[in-house]
């Protein structure tokens, strides 16, 4: 399994995260599971508590691991949060941040998995393939957002295409993956 890094935006202030990297696994059912780990001083990060699971907005403002992912030759993309408290949050976009009304909730939401080790905060996200794009090739914009215990953020990607932390900008889709059959 491939670890993919996320680099620190070049605007990051000083961050108790030391490094953010993210593996990716998929399901004979083509589900899409991703793996973050975010190593650093985990006590110095402000990680939202264990809640009940469900659906919940603004998770971007605190620490949150995230997924664009859009089908290729296509402007269309789907947005996908997870937090550490077991919340989710999927928006649907026709074109760069062109956000439609709702997004279809999953007959299966995310299943969230989160744990702190030592140095380490680890979460794991399982996305139903009935809640990917469709598409052969699907164009992935990996990234997290992490807040620390003052109040600070620094964002995390794989690519940041722009001077400004801009996750939805499509040159930050830098992974291409085949689409599993349905």
């Amino acid at each position: 399994m491939q670890a993919f890094v996320l680099q620190p935006h070049p605007d990051t202030p000083d961050t108790p995260v030391k490094a953010v990297s993210v593996t990716l696994s998929r399901g004979g059912d083509g589900a899409l599971t991703l793996r973050y780990r975010i190593i650093g001083a985990i006590d110095a990060i402000r990680v939202p508590a264990a809640t009940f699971p469900g659906r919940a907005d603004g998770l971007w403002a605190h620490t949150c691991c995230e997924a664009f992912i859009g089908a290729a030759g296509s402007t269309a993309y789907r947005e996908f949060n997870f937090s550490p408290s077991g919340e989710w949050a999927i928006y649907d976009f026709d074109d760069y941040r062109l956000r439609r009304d709702k997004a279809p909730i999953p007959l299966l939401p995310p299943a969230i998995l989160a744990r702190s080790e030592g140095g380490e905060l680890l979460l794991e996200a399982a996305i139903d393939a009935a809640a990917l794009p469709t598409g052969h090739l699907l164009q992935l914009g990996l990234s997290a957002v992490i807040e620390t215990t003052e109040g600070g953020l620094s964002y995390w990607a794989l690519r940041h295409p722009s001077e400004r932390p801009d996750f939805h900008h499509r040159d930050a889709f830098t992974l291409t993956l085949s689409q599993a059959p349905r």
